[in-house]
């Protein structure tokens, strides 16, 4: 492989565009400073909510600066994940962080002055017609009443905002930056660079040994540092179950969940059907050990095709046609929006030094969606592709539907409308390949996605569940016991694996870690995705999801997912998902024995 290019060496046909949010770095920078002068003005306002109307034009001037802040936000937060090493974005991001650290504190008083208001009284004042914008966000704070602090204890709060992002600010410069990985050696024999963005290509090789060197130099590198990220990691639970006490939650995880009115009981069911699901796995793993005719199952022999010879590269302009194919029972507009996408730097496509790894997409309200790849002309890729346009899409109806106020929709259906698109285009692949071991390559591709985004993400989600509880019993949380945690975890999921050391240092390196109870809903959305793909290809009418995917943050999650069919509040969903990863299992198994 190449040594890669720097930001400014990169085609910029494959790369964004900010012209599209500000026409250059200096009127961003009269932007920040218009924003910093008028900021001071909402804490002036503290003490005005008296009736209805001061309460609209209050929230009124309270979004339209946020609107703003955000977007400047976006553009400083965009440059860094081009390249994490640039000094001047760096800046730049800080800049706005202490500015919305400014506006935290300046706004601060609102939630709990409207807990303040009597409750009959708040609700004679929203059931007015000009206050319908803003009636969920009110109820939402009302709701939370148990929960808020007094007005100068949530301003003490506030002071505290920069410094609760640090630990992942940390893991960041480390693992984006400052961590090096040695050469691998490939499959021809040569010594070749690894990289966070192609870490997952070599775990793909064909070749165990190659997998075994990228597997142990990867991890190795983390486990250099695994005191320094378990210290970092620690210092994130134990401010997440600082916040959950001070606020009067029985733990981190039910007040991370509180933030969207769901149950803690999804999540227990969630585990809980998952675990049942556990002998499927097993007979997958085995079935993986078998075709690939290997005497010990490795970790690291979990993400290569279980097909042999099979080449399906996926260059970036074929991976666009698949994926507006497989996309098309979407209907007409959402076509025309992914060609928009496409054709207007929606997408920052290759890595480069510095570049922030992995894929996100964020919308960004009164523009378009900005994606981010590390493409690598693989299949995965392709799926990678489907999977962010999905969250640009889904962000792109909400903001064109709703106010700037109810654009933005919960972390809990964040994950549905992504993994529709992987399962439309799984759908797509089996019934237009017609060649038994092609086929059987994407059945093994579509076991792997519940593999990865329903077994190994609710094992993500009990890794945090248990590691906060430690914290919350007084346990210090040290590499040691964070290690055993994940193995223990890995040991049971992956019964009939090699669970080796280097494996157990991998939580280390999950930046979503840092953003607590976040990753229960990768399997959650996943489930959903199924029963939602099936109904769309069953019936040809997506327009009940195109609906939910309009809805934003105008209700609560729950509610909004049972417009697409899916009620998480009942076991079905994921009981469901499961019976056709066995399923799948089985058709994979008899394929592959024909």
């Amino acid at each position: 492989m190449e040594q890669l290019k720097a930001r400014k060496e990169m085609d910029p046909a494959y790369t964004w565009d900010f012209t599209d949010l500000y026409p250059s770095d200096e009127a961003w920078e009269q932007e920040v400073a218009a924003l910093k002068a008028e900021i001071p003005a909402l804490a002036a306002l503290k003490g005005t909510m008296t009736s209805a109307d001061n309460l609209k034009n209050l929230l009124d001037r309270m979004y339209a600066v946020e609107e703003r802040l955000a977007l400047a936000m976006e553009y400083a937060f965009f440059h860094v994940s081009t390249d994490n090493g640039d000094p001047a974005y760096q800046r730049m991001q800080g800049m706005v962080q202490q500015l919305m650290a400014e506006y935290a504190g300046a706004t601060s008083f609102i939630r709990p002055e409207i807990l303040a208001v009597d409750e009959e009284v708040l609700n004679g004042w929203m059931a007015g017609e000009d206050m319908a914008v803003y009636r969920h966000i009110v109820e939402n704070i009302s709701r939370a009443r148990a929960h808020t602090l007094p007005a100068e204890q949530e301003a003490l709060l506030t002071q505290f905002s920069k410094v609760n992002g640090a630990p992942d600010q940390i893991a960041s410069m480390l693992m984006d930056v400052d961590l090096h990985y040695p050469d691998v050696i490939d499959e021809n024999g040569n010594p070749s660079p690894l990289t966070n963005g192609n870490f997952g290509v070599y775990r793909e090789s064909k070749s165990q040994a190659v997998r075994k060197d990228s597997f142990e130099k990867y991890m190795g590198a983390y486990k250099q540092y695994i005191n320094t990220l378990s210290a970092n990691y620690s210092s994130q639970v134990w401010l997440d179950n600082a916040y959950a006490r001070i606020r009067g939650y029985a733990s981190a995880c039910e007040a991370s969940l509180d933030e969207a009115n769901v149950p803690v009981k999804v999540y227990d069911e969630l585990v809980e059907n998952v675990h049942a699901a556990l002998p499927d796995m097993r007979r997958y793993l085995e079935l993986r050990k078998e075709v690939l005719g290997l005497s010990t199952l490795n970790m690291y022999d979990l993400y290569c095709p279980m097909v042999e010879d099979i080449d399906y590269p996926m260059p970036y302009e074929e991976g666009k046609k698949l994926v507006k194919k497989a996309l098309a029972p979407l209907g007409g507009r959402y076509g025309q929006l992914l060609d928009e996408a496409f054709q207007n730097h929606w997408i920052d496509v290759y890595e480069n030094q510095g570049k922030t790894s992995g894929a996100y997409s964020s919308g960004v309200y009164g523009h378009h969606s900005f994606v981010l790849l590390n493409y690598t002309d693989t299949l995965d890729d392709a799926f990678t592709l489907a999977h962010e346009l999905g969250h640009a899409m889904h962000s792109y109806f909400s903001n064109e539907a709703q106010p700037y106020c109810n654009s933005d929709y919960f972390i809990t259906v964040a994950e549905v409308a992504s993994t529709v698109n992987e399962v439309l285009l799984t759908k797509y692949l089996l019934a237009t390949e017609t060649d038994p071991r092609r086929r059987a390559y994407v059945l093994n591709h579509f076991l792997e996605g519940f593999r990865t985004t329903v077994f190994r993400q609710t094992l993500f989600a009990e890794f945090e569940r248990q590691a906060h509880d430690l914290d919350q019993a007084g346990t210090p949380l040290t590499a040691e016991g964070l290690n055993k945690v994940y193995h223990d975890l890995n040991a049971l999921y992956y019964d009939g694996a090699v669970v080796n050391p280097l494996q157990d240092v991998e939580w280390a390196r999950i930046p979503h870690f840092y953003r607590a109870f976040y990753v229960y809903q990768y399997a959650t959305g996943f489930c959903s995705a199924v029963a939602i793909a099936d109904h769309i290809l069953k019936t040809g009418d997506a327009s009940d999801y195109l609906k939910f995917l309009s809805t934003g943050g105008s209700d609560y999650p729950l509610n909004e997912l049972k417009i697409a069919g899916v009620d998480l509040t009942k076991p079905d969903t994921v009981q469901s998902a499961m019976k056709v990863f066995a399923e799948t299992v089985s058709e994979l198994e008899a394929l592959l024995k024909a």
